[in-house]
């Protein structure tokens, strides 16, 4: 089992504790989380004992302390900072995107090649792509989006790499190979597109 989809589980269980938290649950059960998330009770336990996330199977977790727990392993107890290389119509609503403010994360600057996309006085500035590497160092940025053209992506992940990014996301619809030094997610539109209708038109269920 990978840990991606261990994370990706713990995501809706974290989900899940906000919707029962909505709800006047204090406490919260494996059983309901599971029933939330359609996995099983045991593999709810099992995912928290591995994140060494603290409960037991008849006490429960209170859900505050879980969801601090949560977020801790998230890295959702502190304020995500990103960059986002590409300022198109994708990038431009990543930036505007207010959804990001809950889940404190935040689209600090974009960078593009285009001198018309620049603004200095947006509260996410638009600056042009030589300024990228001061602005990663003087403001400890770790995390960036890339959204650029396909021809574009390997030649801004080598610049973003050596400006000292540690994580990237990539929509550029090409597969960029990580190393020791940099975490790459690849989400190609296109693809999960095409995956959703073939799983529609066959009527079966993706698995993790």
């Amino acid at each position: 089992m990978s840990n991606r989809s261990r994370i990706l589980r713990l995501s809706r269980y974290k989900n899940a504790a906000l919707r029962l938290k909505s709800l006047n649950f204090l406490k919260v059960f494996s059983d309901n989380l599971a029933d939330a998330t359609g996995v099983t009770a045991s593999q709810v336990r099992k995912d928290f004992s591995i994140f060494e996330i603290s409960g037991n199977r008849r006490g429960g977790y209170q859900i505050d302390e879980l969801l601090t727990q949560l977020n801790k392993v998230l890295g959702k107890d502190k304020l995500q900072k990103f960059i986002i290389v590409g300022v198109g119509n994708l990038g431009r609503a990543l930036i505007n995107y207010q959804g990001f403010v809950k889940s404190e994360i935040k689209i600090v600057a974009g960078f593009d090649t285009d001198p018309a996309k620049f603004n200095r006085k947006a509260e996410a500035l638009i600056l042009p792509m030589d300024e990228l590497p001061g602005f990663v160092k003087t403001n400890e940025i770790e995390l960036a989006i890339l959204a650029v053209p396909e021809f574009a992506a390997q030649e801004c992940y080598d610049k973003l790499k050596s400006a000292g990014i540690k994580g990237i996301l990539n929509f550029a619809p090409i597969r960029l190979k990580s190393d020791d030094k940099v975490v790459i997610h690849n989400l190609n539109l296109e693809t999960e597109f095409e995956n959703l209708i073939y799983f529609v038109n066959t009527k079966t269920e993706p698995t993790d």
